[in-house]
């Protein structure tokens, strides 16, 4: 697989530099690249960015008004065709976009409304979400003012950067502190957003509510209550999307609002096959499940595997398993196996390690067990 670094690429240098020289009089183009192009080998993805974004910043006129002017005709000309492809002979999109989005986040807030709606249009040739971030971060309210209109926008990029732009805890992104703190000023932009008839869209407003559920977990199990309420099909699905990690901690609020109630059940019986693990071997253990309710439930099964750190205490992860309808009285018996590999995410460490039950959303069971290395 390509290197996400090599999406910027000596071509897409050679693109800035063709647009900048076309709309800027006096720009030599070899001078600009070539310092860019000896450097770019060694650099990596955001590195290579703002590489770029510095030359840029440079050789571009001063004055906002004349500086936003001269990226906004750097632009691909059709943005709807274009949307996310490379940049071309016509103009920059895509990856070739995020450098110049750099240098209107970092330089242009003295014009706060032009720099603004110049990242509104470009976002429609890739995306402006890292970029609109200082300007939440400067002044919420009026940046706020100027992003809530753009949820109801015709360009699916502009509707998606309302919802992305102003996540708290954006990957790769600036964290808002504000919204980390206080998400609410952005729930009628959520709102707005979550039955946009594309689903782009929509996997943003959950990731969005997502980050709210890591500071705020009581206040989107009160969102899920509510949309859940008359909801269509996408909207139960961005709703299960945004709860994903309440869901995984068995939230009880969050379980009631997809209709999973707390098990009426006799404590089960967790059984280990292997108490002993070589990493590379598998996990196998069984389930006794027995019901005490005198009607039909329904189940969540996930499992727990607890992890050994470090400084020696173990830490949960939790790993989907089932779902089912338990009959009143019934009585089953489960089987799983685990298998312990070496995965790049993980450093594992030999001892002591445990398995536990998370059963609609309530911790069952604790069984150790032992991890050669």
């Amino acid at each position: 697989m390509e290197p996400f670094k090599n999406s910027v690429s000596p071509e897409v240098v050679g693109y800035i530099a063709m647009h900048l020289a076309r709309h800027l009089e006096g720009v030599d183009k070899d001078a600009f690249t070539q310092p860019i192009l000896d450097a770019l080998p060694s650099l990596e993805l955001k590195q290579r960015i703002k590489l770029i974004s510095d030359a840029l910043h440079v050789a571009l006129p001063s004055q906002l008004p004349h500086r936003n002017a001269v990226l906004a005709a750097m632009l691909h000309p059709d943005p709807i065709d274009q949307a996310g492809k490379p940049s071309d002979e016509k103009g920059i999109s895509g990856w070739g976009l995020w450098p110049l989005t750099m240098v209107v986040g970092h330089h242009g807030l003295a014009d706060f409304e032009g720099s603004m709606a110049l990242l509104k249009e470009m976002t429609k040739r890739g995306t402006a979400e890292f970029d609109v971030r200082p300007y939440l971060e400067a002044d919420q309210a009026r940046a706020l003012a100027i992003m809530t209109p753009w949820a109801r926008d015709e360009n699916i990029h502009v509707r998606r950067l309302a919802s992305e732009g102003t996540r708290p805890r954006l990957p790769w992104g600036m964290q808002l502190k504000q919204l980390v703190e206080d998400p609410t000023p952005t729930l009628p932009v959520l709102t707005t957003l979550r039955d946009d008839p594309e689903d782009y869209v929509r996997r943003s407003v959950a990731n969005h509510i997502n980050d709210i559920a890591k500071d705020h977990a009581d206040l989107v199990a009160r969102i899920a209550h509510d949309w859940m309420e008359g909801a269509a099909a996408p909207r139960q699905k961005l709703i299960r999307h945004a709860c994903r990690t309440l869901i995984k901690q068995g939230h009880p609020d969050v379980m009631k609002a997809f209709g999973v109630l707390p098990a009426i059940i006799n404590p089960p019986i967790v059984t280990i096959d292997t108490p002993q693990v070589s990493l590379g071997g598998t996990l196998a253990f069984n389930v006794v499940l027995q019901s005490k309710a005198k009607s039909s439930q329904k189940i969540v099964i996930d499992y727990a595997v607890h992890f050994k750190k470090a400084n020696g205490t173990l830490a949960p992860k939790v790993f989907k398993w089932k779902q089912m309808q338990l009959k009143p009285g019934e009585r089953l018996v489960l089987s799983r196996s685990h298998a312990i590999r070496p995965i790049t995410t993980r450093t594992y460490y030999a001892g002591p390690h445990a398995l536990s039950l998370r059963i609609n959303g309530t911790e069952f069971g604790y069984e150790p067990f032992i991890l050669f290395l």
